[in-house]
């Protein structure tokens, strides 16, 4: 069975906000930030892995960029081979 990533992307995402709209609503409700500080940290560690992959993610596609563009370059250096017979 292969892992989903995409999944536990989904689940860690949906957590955080859960984690987040709970701890606004128990700040309010209960006027103590203190109190649910630990809930608030819960959104927080949900959110840092999808944070990080996206940061990875985004320098991964400007490199691959790069070497594309870096590839044209070498591309359009290299003369074209003549149709004329040589004799």
């Amino acid at each position: 069975m292969k892992f989903d990533k995409s999944l536990l992307r989904t689940i860690l995402f949906a957590v955080g906000v859960v984690a987040l709209v709970i701890g606004i609503y128990q700040t309010i409700y209960y006027n103590d930030l203190g109190r649910n500080y630990w809930i608030f940290m819960v959104s927080t560690v949900c959110w840092m892995p999808l944070l990080y992959w996206r940061q990875q993610e985004r320098v991964a596609a400007k490199i691959a960029e790069q070497e594309a563009k870096l590839a044209r370059q070498n591309r359009a250096k290299t003369p074209a081979k003549s149709t004329k017979k040589r004799r």
